[in-house]
């Protein structure tokens, strides 16, 4: 009867245990799931970031910053940032505008300060950043905050520099007994020389419309200075297009395009056609801005063609003259004000990844572009090309402002159409310095009408 009860009592024990283990097992178990269901369910804080590094000669650029935000992300598991490639004109002249007056621009986005982002500012779609940069201690980091600075706030921040110097193929020049150009005469004369033993002078790629307001800017500055487009750019009385430095300007604009100076169709060759044409000895000068350097050394380019270029400042007016460099610190990134706080945190520490030492020296080594920021780099490192560049920027000759990154958005529009035009002589020099006047006075009088409502 003992060992019954004893059985019995053993089977009652079993089966309360079992019970017990089964009940902490489902507890656990649940617990584990319930901890699965929610990470799997945490909302992700989702940023844009819209670029404009589609063209080959970029790719590097985009290279490094897909690199540093992947590197993010996986430290940050609930952030994701949507990379967002688009043409430079659309973004800039139509998607952005239309987004700006809505109030719906990209969280994170590539632009050029000065006039550009003005409108911006002042309808307060743009980020201020000037906390950021005093937490972050980089007031005296960065080259130049000019044209990011608006009423001493500071509304983005350059990735790199820039600098339009003179191209010229040397092998070609001395083949024909030229000496590099110092003036604009000997300019015109190497053009003539070019032309008549088959070679293009200048390779240009106008498809874009701005690349020839390079050339536009620096005979405007060659025969005017720059007080003029100061003048014109602040809206002070009296100052316009339409004078004789400017008209000259265009004179010899138009003059190159009839002669031919230019090729074939500039206005529908991209940049990547032109810069073929002077890698492969069939253009002997090329004027445009360092960032076009990797495609004198890519795999299309003949392996030697970079111990071929010779840089130097567009040529001055007169000997002796100056030989002003168009160059800044333009190019950059910017916030949108719309940020939610989650948001807003995630960029910010991206933006304090982007601006680092370690980031600004692989845009110099991989991207051969001009540091934003003050870092010591060793130049003999990125070849020939780009030690020419930096070296030239180092001189103590004037730098200025592109003048298509200074001029409002309306007025730059006026200022790229007219220059395509008069190379194409489609518009005489005169008449395209009064339609450049008429955009002038249409945007200064909106800009007051605004002021005064």
């Amino acid at each position: 009867m003992k060992r019954v009860r004893l059985k019995k009592w053993l089977n009652w024990s079993w089966a309360l245990l079992y019970a017990a283990v089964l009940t902490v097992t489902v507890t656990l178990v649940a617990r584990s799931n319930h901890g699965g269901i929610e990470e799997e369910t945490a909302e992700k804080t989702t940023l844009t970031f819209r670029h404009f590094w589609i063209a080959e000669h970029d790719r590097p650029m985009l290279n490094i910053f897909e690199d540093v935000v992947r590197q993010y992300e996986s430290s940050h598991p609930n952030v994701k940032v949507n990379f967002e490639g688009m043409d430079q004109t659309i973004h800039r002249e139509q998607k952005l505008k239309s987004e700006m007056v809505t109030g719906t621009p990209p969280d994170m986005f590539v632009l050029f300060g000065g006039a550009e982002i003005e409108p911006y500012i002042r309808s307060n779609r743009l980020m201020d950043l000037t906390e950021f940069v005093k937490n972050n201690h980089l007031e005296k980091e960065f080259k130049d905050l000019k044209l990011w600075t608006y009423n001493q706030r500071i509304y983005g921040l350059p990735i790199e520099g820039n600098a339009e110097p003179l191209y010229v193929n040397t092998e070609i020049f001395n083949k024909l007994g030229l000496a590099l150009p110092e003036t604009l005469t000997q300019l015109n004369e190497a053009v003539k020389v070019l032309k008549e033993n088959g070679y293009i002078p200048f390779a240009l790629g106008n498809e874009d419309r701005w690349p020839a307001a390079v050339f536009a800017h620096y005979l405007m500055d060659r025969f005017s200075g720059p007080n003029q487009i100061d003048g014109i750019v602040q809206g002070e009385a009296g100052a316009v297009f339409d004078n004789g430095g400017y008209l000259k300007a265009f004179e010899q604009l138009a003059e190159w395009g009839k002669e031919g100076a230019f090729g074939p169709s500039p206005n529908s060759l991209s940049t990547e056609e032109a810069i073929d044409l002077f890698t492969h000895g069939k253009a002997a000068m090329y004027l445009n801005g360092n960032w076009d350097i990797t495609l004198f050394h890519n795999e299309k380019a003949p392996p030697e063609f970079q111990d071929k270029v010779g840089v130097l400042p567009f040529p001055a007016l007169h000997p002796g003259g100056e030989r002003s460099i168009a160059g800044g610190y333009t190019f950059g990134i910017s916030l949108s004000s719309n940020l939610t706080a989650a948001q807003q945190k995630a960029a910010l520490e991206l933006m304090q990844s982007f601006y680092s030492e370690d980031v600004q020296k692989r845009i110099v080594y991989e991207g051969l572009r001009i540091p934003s920021m003050r870092i010591d780099f060793d130049a003999r490192q990125t070849g020939p090309v780009f030690t020419q560049v930096t070296g030239l920027m180092e001189q103590p000759a004037r730098t200025f402002a592109p003048y298509d990154n200074i001029l409002s958005p309306e007025v730059k529009w006026s200022f790229l159409a007219v220059v395509e035009e008069a190379i194409n002589g489609q518009t005489a020099p005169g008449d395209a310095l009064v339609r450049l006047d008429d955009s002038l006075r249409q945007y200064w009088n909106l800009r007051r009408s605004s002021a005064a409502k």
